[in-house]
C-alpha cells in the first residue's frame, strides 16, 4: 500500500488497539446462566439484544434485564458488567505510542461497534495505564456507534465520517479486524487494511514512524 498518498486514517478500536477476546465475556456469562445457554456473540455474527444495544436502542438497564430473560441468568448488574466486559484484555504502549507518533504526521479518528458499558471500560484501562488523559484523546474524533446510532459495516456510517470531517475517501485508510467491515469500506471507495493476525499496527506503520 502507498502511504504517501494517505492523510487520514479510521482505526477500529478492538482488536486493532485494544486486544480482545470474546470467548472470556461468554464464559463469564455463562457462569450465572441456570439453562446452560450460549450467547450469540461473536466478532461476525451476534443476536438482537446486542445489536440494539450497540447502536443505542438500548439502555445499559434494559440490556442487561434482556440478558436475564434471554439466557436465564441469575447476576447483579456488577456481575454482568464484569463479565461483559472479560473479553476486554490490555491496551500494549507500543499502540499508545505509535498513535501519538501518527497524530503527528496524519488526522486519526476512531470507529467502534461499541455500547456504553465497554466504553467505561475503556477509559478505566487508559487511565490505570497511560498518562493521556482518555482514549479519545489520541483521535481528532471518535465514532462509538451506541452514541451515533449507526454500526459497522453499514455504509451509513462511513459516510458520515467522511461528510462531517471532509475527508477525501481516496486519501483516507480504515483499519479493522473484522473481514465485512473491510468490505463495507472497500465498496465505497475508502482505502483498507484487514488487520489479521500476527500482524499488528506497530509491525505496518514501522517504517512511518521509524
Amino acid at each position: 500500500m502507498d502511504l504517501q498518498k494517505i492523510k487520514n486514517i479510521i482505526f477500529d478500536l478492538g482488536g486493532v488497539i485494544i486486544n480482545i477476546d470474546y470467548h472470556k465475556s461468554i464464559q463469564e456469562l455463562l457462569k450465572y446462566s441456570k439453562t446452560g445457554s450460549a450467547m450469540e456473540f461473536t466478532q461476525k455474527a451476534q443476536s438482537e439484544l446486542f445489536d440494539q444495544y450497540e447502536t443505542g436502542n438500548s439502555t445499559c438497564g434494559q440490556f442487561r434485564d434482556s440478558l436475564r430473560r434471554e439466557y436465564n441468568l441469575e447476576a447483579t448488574d456488577e456481575e454482568i458488567d464484569a463479565a461483559w466486559n472479560a473479553m476486554l484484555l490490555d491496551i500494549p504502549k507500543e499502540r499508545i505510542d505509535l498513535l501519538q507518533e501518527l497524530g503527528k504526521k496524519y488526522r486519526l479518528f476512531l470507529l467502534s461497534n461499541t455500547n456504553a458499558i465497554h466504553l467505561k471500560k475503556f477509559n478505566e484501562i487508559v487511565a490505570h495505564s497511560f498518562t493521556i488523559p482518555s482514549l479519545d484523546s489520541l483521535f481528532e474524533r471518535t465514532y462509538y456507534s451506541h452514541l451515533v446510532g449507526k454500526r459497522k459495516p453499514d455504509a451509513a456510517i462511513f459516510e458520515q465520517i467522511l461528510a462531517e470531517n471532509d475527508l477525501d475517501k481516496a486519501e483516507t485508510l480504515f483499519i479493522d479486524d473484522s473481514i465485512q467491515h473491510i468490505k463495507s469500506a472497500d465498496s465505497l471507495g475508502i482505502n483498507t487494511l484487514h488487520l489479521q493476525p500476527p500482524l499488528t499496527i506497530n509491525a505496518f506503520f514501522k517504517d512511518v514512524v521509524n
